[in-house]
């Protein structure tokens, strides 16, 4: 009995001392709060529209084009290598036939993110550089999320918006991995084989709520940008006389963050002087 109990004991101390455990314990506040922002609310009530998606995948391509950059930059350091599975979870290709979809074959020109987007990638590039272990952190956080809800979400976003097939919704298919489950755990013994020193450990475990954070405040932004977008032109629309376009207002950061957004604005104040009551992001 008394064996039995040491085993059990050792066997959590180990546990204990698994990264990925670890991460997952630091980051459970910050996951209850991504998950209760406004724009995975939506997911998760089967309300999820087409704006919201189409939006949040320009965030998506911005941030995975960074995170995969990197992790092939250093896809043969030892922070790195053991979760290095390019043909299995790399998402930029299938983000880049999502969003030809929805925005038609010059859909590079137009993308929207909002300033949070930008400060992830920068975060993304500057780990690449100066501390390459640290991916494992974003890797984890963005990747095992995926699989572990991209299921589910990708039959909530076909239903919600009405979708034919799979059409649009290549994000959430990953062909390479023929078990989520299996993948996930061998995922995880890769993180745990993963020699870092105690610092570097507790550098990994900050960038992992760091994550978290980077992620909860480009969805918020993401639903501000939306809103901003949907009043404004609500606004215009109810005017029976031109707009000026200093009628329109909008949050510095978000028109700073992209030339883009300015032009689409203006675009919607085009629809207003014409009384044409249709909008479409």
């Amino acid at each position: 009995m008394e064996t039995e109990k040491k085993t059990q004991t050792a066997a959590e101390q180990m546990t204990d001392r698994d990264l990925s455990e670890q991460i997952k314990k630091v980051t459970k506040e910050s996951h209850v709060r991504a998950e209760n922002t406004q724009l995975m609310l939506s997911f998760q009530r089967g309300k999820v529209t087409l704006p919201q998606y189409k939006l949040l995948l320009c965030s998506l391509y911005e941030i995975y084009q960074a995170l995969e950059e990197q992790l092939d930059r250093n896809s043969n350091h030892p922070g790195v290598a053991p979760i290095y599975f390019p043909a299995e979870l790399a998402r930029l290709e299938t983000i880049e036939k999502d969003l030809e979809y929805f925005y038609g074959p010059d859909w590079r020109e137009k993308i929207v993110v909002p300033a949070a987007t930008k400060r992830y990638c920068h975060r993304l590039r500057q780990i690449g550089e100066e501390n390459p272990e640290f991916l494992l952190a974003h890797a984890y956080t963005r990747y095992l999320g995926d699989l572990s809800g991209g299921q589910v979400l990708g039959r909530i976003a076909q239903k919600s918006m009405g979708l034919k097939n799979s059409e649009g919704l290549s994000f959430f298919a990953f062909p390479g991995v023929s078990s989520p489950n299996l993948f996930k755990q061998l995922y995880r013994s890769r993180m745990n084989s993963v020699e870092l020193t105690e610092e570097e450990r507790n550098g990994v475990l900050e960038e992992a709520v760091r994550a978290f954070e980077f992620n909860i405040q480009v969805f918020d932004d993401l639903q501000k940008l939306l809103s901003v977008t949907e009043n404004n032109l609500q606004s215009c629309l109810s005017q029976s006389k031109p707009v000026n376009a200093k009628t329109l207002q909008i949050p510095g950061t978000l028109i700073n963050s992209s030339p883009l957004l300015r032009m689409v604005l203006g675009f919607f104040v085009a629809l207003a002087t014409v009384s044409v009551g249709i909008y479409a992001l």
